[in-house]
């Protein structure tokens, strides 16, 4: 069984199933059994082997064959960094220590009106 690093798609473990499902089309069916044996053998993820086993069932039986490419050289699709601006996220919230200055409208340093 090959490690991580010599699987015939890069950052497999990464990938989401969409994606490979779209990369596995460009492999013999011996890349997809090594595949499916690191699969088994790590995550065993069921999702991820159903897809394996229908593909390599295609290539078997003749219904399908790898299409043109290398799976090694496509680009690896990561989610896009989160925004820095949302109200949920921690990092960007204002830090306000000062108590509220009660009976004294909008004079309170450091708030507005609507709370922020």
């Amino acid at each position: 069984m090959a490690d991580r690093a010599q699987l015939p798609i890069p950052d497999y473990d990464h990938l989401s199933l969409e994606s490979l499902t779209h990369r596995i089309r460009m492999l013999p069916a011996e890349d997809l059994r090594e595949l499916l044996d690191y699969e088994r053998a790590h995550a065993n993820r069921l999702p991820v082997v159903q897809v394996l086993l229908r593909r390599l069932e295609a290539l078997e039986t003749g219904e399908a064959s790898p299409s043109d490419g290398d799976p090694r050289e496509v680009q690896v699709e990561h989610p896009p960094p989160p925004r820095g601006d949302s109200p949920g996220n921690p990092a960007q919230a204002q830090v306000n220590n000062q108590p509220l200055r009660h009976g004294v409208y909008q004079q309170t340093p450091n708030r507005d009106i609507r709370g922020r």
